[in-house]
């Protein structure tokens, strides 16, 4: 038995690749701001909380841990929201 495809099926999967594509461009557009930003909170953090931080991996070590640990939570949380925030307005332009 031969597989035919009409005109809707092939319409679909021509509809799926279009969708697919635009995931993808998302997806990447999303992994150069988020690395973008990462980079910018390392150096920022470095810059600003670097001695203080080190001094307190020195004298305190667990609560240089508990304050590395909040530190990544925060980052985690500012940056999705800032990340999700700014592909808001880039899409919402594009449209």
């Amino acid at each position: 038995m031969q597989a035919t495809f009409g005109p809707s099926r092939r319409d679909d999967l021509e509809e799926m690749k279009k969708e697919a594509a635009r995931t993808l461009r998302a997806f990447a557009l999303e992994l150069v701001i988020y690395s973008i930003l990462v980079v910018a909170y390392f150096f920022l953090v470095l810059h600003f909380l670097g001695e203080g931080l080190h001094e307190l991996e020195s004298r305190h070590r667990y609560t240089y841990a508990g304050v590395a640990i909040l530190l990544m939570i925060g980052q985690a949380v500012v940056l999705q929201n800032v990340t999700t925030l700014l592909l808001r307005l880039i899409r919402g332009r594009g449209k």
